[in-house]
């Protein structure tokens, strides 16, 4: 066991997710600082237990703090990574500045690749703090549930079987269960493309249909997110798995899931621009179609979900012409893959 109560965890990202990660976390170890960008949120935390912009009605555990300053890093015993995709550059920038022991072990808990590159969260920290421990978690966990103590279940990945088994230890409580993976790629991958397809089911709910076309859209993008992943280095029975379907459904067919919030304005009529605005939280799934269809594109596979997404988003394609597209495609028979 690589960790023991004593120690110091720090979670990088003070949202929704980030404190209800920062709220599993609380139960095994005696400190948890949340490192936020605003001083006034780390003063509610700090002097209220709340983080009302974010989990309303939820109250913190008396162990957890916040604060804006990277320096509290350089006593953790853990660090995870909860941002959004485009600040993990530069947050593991900041860390490797600050000059963090190298056996601190990182966590990467963002869901989305690197825009231009193509790269995972767990690459981009791997390249800026090449000899620390590296590990990845994800699944149907929507932040809400978890700070509510609702039962959850997620996946930790990592090539370290010691740190993964020490990790799964530290994620599991009484309510939220955690299983082990050494296939970081397909447990990054099945979180990430899973946000395109959420916001592929919202524009459904929003034009007016029903379960039948969602339930049409889920296994089609189940099979779409299996054949881009192993494509991508993901192995196939990831993809069924807690960050494949598992997140995919939850996402899908949940009210909390930001991506899913964002379809269901575009399919009733709203622009991006007035959605994302009125969302005032970052939906992964709007800057991840960009990168995750450039991938395709790269890698040469047959998206035709994710495209009719990227055209609604960056081409301002009416979502009924997008629908109809996909509908009259080519027929084919219905395959695995």
């Amino acid at each position: 066991m690589l960790f023991n109560s004593s120690q110091h965890a720090v979670v990088l990202g003070a949202g929704s997710w980030g404190t209800a990660l920062g709220m599993v976390l609380s139960e095994f170890f005696d400190k948890v600082t949340l490192i936020g960008r605003c001083p006034e949120q780390c003063a509610e935390i700090n002097s209220f237990h709340t983080n009302n912009n974010y989990l309303p009605r939820v109250q913190l555990p008396k162990n957890i703090a916040a604060s804006v300053v990277y320096q509290e890093t350089k006593d953790a015993a853990l660090i995870l990574f909860v941002l959004p995709t485009s600040a993990t550059r530069e947050a593991a920038t900041e860390l490797a500045t600050i000059g963090i022991p190298a056996t601190t072990p990182l966590v990467s808990c963002s869901k989305g690749i690197e825009r231009g590159s193509g790269i995972r969260m767990s690459e981009i920290i791997s390249e800026l703090l090449p000899n620390n421990p590296i590990a990845v978690h994800s699944g149907p966990t929507h932040a809400e549930e978890v700070s509510a103590h609702l039962a959850s279940a997620a996946v930790v990945g990592s090539q370290n079987l010691e740190l993964a088994a020490s990790l799964q230890t530290v994620f599991t409580t009484s309510y939220f269960r955690t299983y082990t993976s050494d296939d970081v790629a397909g447990i990054e991958l099945g979180g990430a493309l899973k946000n395109v397809f959420a916001i592929a089911a919202g524009i459904i709910s929003g034009i007016g249909l029903g379960d039948n076309a969602i339930a049409a859209l889920v296994t089609r993008g189940l099979a779409e997110m299996t054949r881009l992943g192993i494509a991508l280095g993901g192995r196939p029975e990831t993809f069924s798995g807690l960050s494949g379907i598992g997140d995919l459904m939850v996402t899908c067919y949940s009210s909390h899931s930001r991506n899913n919030r964002v379809g269901k304005a575009l399919g009733s009529g709203e622009t991006l621009e007035e959605v994302t605005e009125r969302l005032g939280m970052v939906a992964e799934g709007v800057p991840n179609t960009l990168s995750i269809y450039e991938a395709a594109r790269k890698h040469d596979i047959e998206t035709p979900i994710i495209n009719a997404v990227y055209q609604i988003l960056y081409e301002e394609k009416p979502a009924q012409e997008a629908l109809v597209e996909l509908l009259t495609r080519d027929l084919k028979p219905e395959i695995s893959q």
